[in-house]
Parts: structure tokens; sequence; C-alpha cells
């Protein structure tokens, strides 16, 4: 069976489990991330407010994504220690109470969108335009499962180190998206509804071909069975102390955003904030690999802790933080060296030639934001491998909260260096607290080193 296979690697090979895990999902990550601008581009045509419907909805929709990534984080560790310590009982019977915690989570959001959706739409400003909103977002909301269950069984998937069918249905969801999202929008006239229909009904079809592996040609090697399931609160508090602090992580992300737009107002003004909405997205697109690499180390790390095999652990933090700064690197240089003509395809359709070269001369700076992102993102990773989600979310915090935004207003504000000392503050910031949580991690290495050497 393929997934025997795909175990042994993940035990044996920390560096072939690794590429293995990582490219495949760097890719689908990055036709997702293209399949949010096309959603984009087709809400767009309906007209301006509901392409500002579509925006002020769209951190609620990764607030859910965010949800359904942190219960697959807490499943992939948990499982993966198990595989390295041979309890693959206990990694069958954590399956089941991974599936069971995500329809706990889907209640829950339906609860929320049933009886507060519009406070939370009034509550992040969209008021003008609440129609949209709840056309939009009630869909969503009401099937949440839709994108819950898909996400903790791909997690289930790499954990046992199947990474085509933890990836593929997330590449079939997308592309499907971009055919169904003009049809059901325009071609059936159900306008922003269209769009959030088109993206659940997409997201349950990639979850179909999950089904079909599981209870069809039923060759996966951990059993999606309730006949593995004993009920112990033992493993929901293990899959939770990982996946609430996995969760939050990636609200974090949006809110430090949130924050820098705030601080660029009261340095440069509004007109600043278009500029760097378009580096942004640049920004975002330089951290997936530091992403999808830091998913394969919960993977691997897991496997290793659990297994108490320091080699294959030291190996694993060691070729992530490589790998991944290699890959940054690369990508840093060439938006740096060719700033000019990417912004210029983003603002194609605003043909404003001085938002191109502000956004250009922004991104020349910013790309300087991520370039040890891959020292910190190990560290977070491995944290989250071992069972320390709370670690994992303290050093996001402190590096992309804590001094990120606080050298941000000392040298932009305090010292009144305005946009200039922003930016700069940012960046000393990130790097600062990523080195600093590779720190913490390395100490771990060399603890977990003397502890397995005491065992042997």
């Amino acid at each position: 069976m393929q997934s025997n296979e795909n175990i042994e690697a993940i035990i044996g090979n920390p560096r072939k489990a690794i590429n293995m895990l990582a490219f495949p999902t760097i890719f689908s990550m990055l036709l997702m991330f293209l399949n949010n601008l096309i959603d984009s581009f087709w809400v767009a045509g309906i007209n301006a407010d509901a392409l500002a419907a579509l925006g002020f909805m769209s951190p609620l929709y990764l607030v859910i994504i965010g949800l359904g990534s942190g219960v697959g984080a807490g499943a992939n560790s948990l499982i993966s220690r198990y595989v390295g310590a041979e309890r693959f009982d206990d990694a069958n019977n954590s399956v089941m109470h991974s599936i069971i915690l995500a329809f706990i989570v889907s209640i829950i959001v339906l609860i929320v969108g049933i009886f507060f959706l519009d406070d939370l739409i009034i509550l992040l400003g969209a008021g003008s335009v609440s129609t949209y909103c709840l056309s939009y977002g009630q869909i969503i909301f009401l099937l949440n499962i839709a994108f819950l269950l898909p996400n903790v069984t791909a997690s289930v998937f790499r954990a046992e180190g199947d990474v085509a069918r933890a990836t593929n249905p997330l590449i079939l969801t997308a592309i499907l998206n971009m055919i169904l999202d003009p049809i059901m929008i325009y071609g059936l006239n159900m306008g922003i509804f269209g769009a959030g229909l088109a993206t659940v009904i997409t997201s349950f079809a990639g979850y179909l071909w999950m089904l079909y592996w599981i209870f069809v040609k039923k060759d996966t090697f951990f059993k999606f069975d309730f006949s593995y399931y004993k009920r112990k609160l033992e493993i929901y508090k293990e899959i939770l102390v990982v996946s609430l602090p996995a969760a939050t992580e990636e609200i974090i992300f949006a809110l430090v955003a949130i924050l820098l737009n705030f601080m660029i107002i009261l340095t440069a003004g509004v007109s600043e904030v278009a500029s760097f909405t378009i580096v942004w997205r640049f920004i975002s697109i330089s951290f997936l690999p530091c992403m999808a690499i830091g998913i394969a180390t919960i993977t691997v790390s897991g496997v290793a802790y659990g297994a108490r095999n320091w080699k294959n652990f030291d190996i694993t933090i060691k070729y992530s933080t490589l790998l991944s700064l290699a890959i940054t690197l690369s990508i840093c240089a060439v938006f740096f060296v060719f700033a000019y003509p990417l912004c210029e395809i983003f603002n194609f359709q605003a043909g404003n030639l001085a938002l191109v070269d502000r956004s250009a001369e922004v991104l020349q700076m910013f790309v300087f934001y991520n370039i040890l992102i891959p020292f910190g993102a190990t560290a977070a990773y491995t944290y989250q491998g071992v069972g320390s989600g709370f670690k994992s979310l303290s050093l996001t915090i402190l590096r992309e909260l804590v001094l990120s935004m606080a050298f941000a207003y000392i040298m932009g504000i305090t010292l009144n260096m305005g946009i200039f000392g922003v930016y700069l503050g940012a960046i000393i910031g990130m790097n600062v607290g990523s080195l600093i949580g590779f720190i913490f991690i390395w100490i771990f290495n060399l603890k977990f080193k003397r502890e397995c050497e005491n065992i042997s």
C-alpha cells in the first residue's frame, strides 16, 4: 500500500518527507491564492458595493478556514506523534476524535452565523453594504462544514504522508470555483450569492473525492471508522492544545495588516494604504512557501518526537529552515528586481501610474519583512509538531504583534520618522522576533537531545 511507503519515508528520511509533503502544498496554496483574486475579479463586475462586501466578509471567511486549519494542525501533530511511537490504534482513534471535533466547531460557527452575523457585519463597518454581505455570508456560515471537514481530512492524509490526497482535492476545488463563479454570478444571475454558493459547492466537490478514497476505494492508511473510536477527553485536549493556538495564528496575520493600515493612515494618509494593499498581496505570496514547509514540519517533527529520534528531529529543524530560507530569498529577490512590472500587473485596471510607482517603491523595501521569517516559522511549526501549541502562538505573537508592531509605532510615530519609520520598524521587529523564536527552538532541540541520550 502506498501509504505504508509514505509512513516509512516520514519515519526514515526527514529531508525526503519534507520535500514530498511541502512542494505539492506550495502549489495548491498558490492556486488557492489565485482563486481568491479571481473571486474578486468576477464580483467586481457586479458593482463596487458587491466588491466592498466581499472585502468585508473575507476576514470572517478566513476565520472559518483558520478554524479548520487549526483543528487539522492539532490532529496532524497528535497523529504524527502516535505514528512515531508506533501507537497506530491511538492514531486511528485520534482521527475520529478530530472529525467529531470538526463537527462540534461547525455547529458553533453555525450558531454564530444564525444569531450574530448581522451584528458582526455592523461591527466590521459594513452596514452600508449589509445586504450584499448577508447574501454572501449566510451560505458560508450555514454550510461551513464544507470548509472544516476537507481541512481536517487533508491534515490526516498529511499525517500519513499522502500529500497527493491532501492537496489534489484542494486543487480541484480551486479550478471548479474559477469555472462556476461566472456561471453562477452572471449565467444564472445569482449575483454575489452565487459567488458564495459556488465556493461551498466546489468545496463539497473536493471533499467527495476524499470520501471516495475513504469509503469506496478504502485504501487509506488511517481508517475513518467509528469502530476505532474510544472516547478519551485527553485526546480532545491534546488536539485542542495545538488547534486553538494554530487557529489564532491564522487570524494574527490579518490583524497585523489592520494595525499597519492604521499606522500608515496616521503617518501618510489613506492614499498610502492603496499602495500597501498591493504590497501586502506580495508579502502574503512570499510567506506561502514557509507555511507549506511548516505544515510538513508539523508532521515530520511530530513523528521524530514521538519516536524519541533526536537525529531526525535535528535534521527536520535544520532542513526545514534552510529550504524555507532558500525559497524565500529567491522570491524576495524576484520581487525586488521586478517590483515595477509586477505592481503594474496588479494595477492594470486602475491605470494609475503614481500608484504603480509608489507600490513598487514600498515593495522593494518591504521584501525584507519576510527575509528571516523561515527561522521564526520553523520554530513555530516545530512547537506545533511536538504538541506545544501555546509556545508556538507565543512566538508568533512576540514576532508579529509585539516586536514588529511596537518597532513600527516607535520608529514611525514616537520618533516621528513617518511612513519610512513605520515600514522600517515593522521589518526590524519581524526579523528580530524570527531570530528569537529560532533560539528558543534550538534550546528545545538541545534539551531533547539530552533526553534521548539519557534514554539510550
